[in-house]
């Protein structure tokens, strides 16, 4: 696919503010076209991703993004800090026992463990053990953003398959029960919208800020003064928001023209495809907010930004108090690459 990359921030924000002329409805689109022996897989599973939040505009986005948005209020997302640190002590604390028999990946130690149970936790649905969780959503990350040929396709399709299917029996079982799929069933949307939004509410909801908490945890660990200062009891603030203006764990977003327009003097046919770069081009003044492009913009903004930001200070902080001599171990680490999303595949620690 051929794309018209927009890298300059204040471009970034034109497009998604002019929400008739750059449509979201590649967004969740596949990179590379799927087989058919590979759409037969999803086929058989009734996996089915119709437009709801991030691919959807106009009536029912609004409603559905209000239902959603109740879930994380800047209250609610404000009284869960004591938890992500007492769960981030609990997990740290476990890897600084294990510290004794060699290296730990704070990626797997630490980073997974968070974000799902704070998910939970404020959403009210189910989630599979983490092992599961993480599996499925890092195949269904790289089926819908990586590259893969068709044989890797029909895996990652029977993995998602796999995903749809324990998602859509917990989606039925939702129907009048006080969580968010109950509410959204309340609001009127059908089995497949809330299957369509709850899978990649799943995915984002944690994959995404799991990868943002092993990218702050590494880079921390690249500076020992970083790192010292955060386990003295410095803030994690400054570091995770350098870390999104730079390197997010989602870094590009995609938009589509419906039809003929211009964007900053170049003529968009209808039909063109656009890589929205979230990140990295904001120059030394662009301000202390430079940050906040990363989790997007206007009506599609990320309703989990402000958890997404808490967590991650939160997680660096308490792991380095709990994990004050460690240094990295190890080559450093693979990254995942893939067109929207990026993050070190581990985080390897050693005892100084």
């Amino acid at each position: 696919m051929n794309y018209h990359v927009v890298r300059d921030p204040d471009q970034v924000r034109e497009v998604l503010r002019r929400v008739d002329d750059f449509l979201p409805t590649n967004a969740l689109t596949s990179v590379v076209p799927l087989s058919p022996a590979a759409l037969r897989i999803l086929s058989r599973a009734r996996f089915a991703l119709p437009p709801v939040l991030a691919s959807a505009i106009g009536g029912l986005h609004r409603t559905v993004r209000s239902v959603v948005a109740g879930f994380f209020t800047p209250a609610r997302v404000a009284a869960i800090g004591p938890r992500v640190r007492e769960l981030t002590r609990k997990h740290a604390e476990a890897a600084a026992a294990d510290l004794a028999h060699g290296p730990v990946d704070l990626a797997q130690a630490v980073a997974k463990h968070i974000p799902p149970v704070i998910m939970q936790e404020l959403t009210g649905f189910p989630l599979p053990e983490p092992d599961v969780l993480k599996r499925w959503s890092r195949d269904s990350l790289e089926l819908f953003w990586g590259w893969p040929d068709p044989g890797r396709q029909l895996e990652l399709a029977e993995t998602a398959a796999g995903f749809y299917t324990w998602l859509r029996a917990e989606v039925i079982a939702s129907r009048g029960e006080d969580n968010l799929f109950g509410a959204l069933h309340a609001a009127g949307l059908s089995t497949a919208q809330v299957c369509s939004l709850g899978y990649f509410l799943l995915i984002a909801g944690q994959e995404t800020t799991a990868l943002l908490i092993g990218t702050a945890l590494y880079r921390a660990l690249q500076d020992p003064g970083c790192w010292s200062r955060l386990a003295g009891g410095g803030s994690g603030a400054a570091l995770v928001r350098s870390v999104l203006a730079t390197e997010p764990s989602v870094h590009t977003w995609r938009r589509a023209c419906p039809q003929d327009t211009v964007l900053g003097g170049t003529e968009l046919p209808a039909g063109a495809e656009i890589l929205l770069e979230l990140a990295g081009h904001h120059g030394p003044d662009a301000g202390p907010t430079a940050y906040s492009l990363s989790f997007g913009h206007g009506l599609h903004r990320c309703l989990g930004a402000r958890l997404a930001e808490l967590e991650s200070v939160l997680a660096v902080e308490e792991t380095a108090r709990a994990l004050p001599a460690v240094r990295l171990s190890g080559p450093a680490p693979q990254w995942l690459r893939l067109l929207s999303f990026q993050a070190p595949l581990a985080v390897a620690v050693e005892a100084r």
